[in-house]
């Protein structure tokens, strides 16, 4: 197994989660090779989410990440569907692809190209797990890093063509990253999506983030290396300074629960609870 820094090692526990939802007689989404794209470290990191999130002796009071990830994965499944549908989108780019096997598990349209963006150690990875398994849609990968300068060139190499819209997915990112990271992967995309061009992303609230209940799962991924570092309360408002005009759901809001979502929801004008967003929205 080829070796993930600590915020790629996240996909593995996200291709666990989706193999334990693929099981459920109630599952939101089907995913038959997310097992496979676990690899050996995913169950392992499962264990330990769930450890801290359902401890044996008191009740839960960390958010349910199994059913987060239901949510958020079938929330996103349907939007991408969604924009592939429209005449007017041709491109699909997740950035990072990470484990997702949207291409392979879901149906596309054919006038749609795929492009998958991840370093090269992860796309790697992928493939060799993958191999035999045909994609279901006009798939390109870009094997880069996205810190690097000029990954933009390498995407348009690939075919990605900057004057026509496109849809973006920035899926179990933003969180990971410092603040003026995210805002220049922002920034980055902005610059290469054509007016009309769709934006999804999942992101934290700040409380999120410093909240003394929430220290049982923070101090799990602070252990693994990646830690979350990046939140914010107005996401839509952060959307909005890169030319995107966005409109943010919390899971548990009728547009993003699908029966699964088992807390409640504060308004949004109440402070110092955790949040989660999927904001997702369209460039000016």
């Amino acid at each position: 197994m080829p070796v993930f820094n600590p915020v790629e090692r996240t996909a593995l526990l996200t291709s666990a989660l989706r193999a334990a939802e693929t099981l459920r007689a109630d599952r939101l989404y089907e995913d038959p090779y997310a097992a496979g794209l676990a690899g050996e470290d995913g169950p392992g990191l499962l264990a330990e989410v769930r450890a801290a999130t359902f401890p044996p002796d008191r009740p839960r009071s960390l958010p349910s990440t199994p059913d987060y990830n239901a949510i958020r994965t079938r929330f996103f499944d349907d939007l991408l569907q969604e924009a592939a549908r429209a005449p007017e989108t041709t491109q699909i780019v997740l950035a990072p692809a990470g484990m997702d096997s949207r291409a392979y598990r879901l149906p596309w349209p054919a006038h749609i190209r795929y492009f998958e963006v991840d370093r090269p150690s992860v796309l790697g990875f992928k493939a060799e797990r993958l191999r035999g398994v045909e994609p279901r849609v006009d798939h390109r990968t870009v094997a880069v890093d996205l810190t690097d300068d000029g990954w933009e060139d390498r995407l348009v190499e690939a075919g990605y063509d900057p004057g026509t819209p496109s849809t973006w997915l920035l899926e179990g990112l933003l969180y990971y990253i410092p603040e003026a990271d995210s805002r220049r992967m922002l920034e980055r995309v902005a610059a290469i999506s054509a007016p009309g061009s769709r934006i999804a992303a999942d992101i934290v609230n700040r409380a999120a983030l410093t909240l003394p209940h929430m220290r049982g799962l923070l101090d799990v991924f602070e252990g693994w290396g990646c830690p979350w570092v990046f939140g914010t309360d107005e996401p839509e408002a952060l959307f909005e300074q890169y030319g995107f005009d966005t409109r943010a759901v919390q899971p548990g809001e009728p547009d993003a629960d699908y029966g699964r979502w088992p807390d409640p929801v504060p308004p949004r004008e109440v402070t110092d609870v955790r949040r989660v967003f999927f904001v997702h929205g369209r460039r000016r």
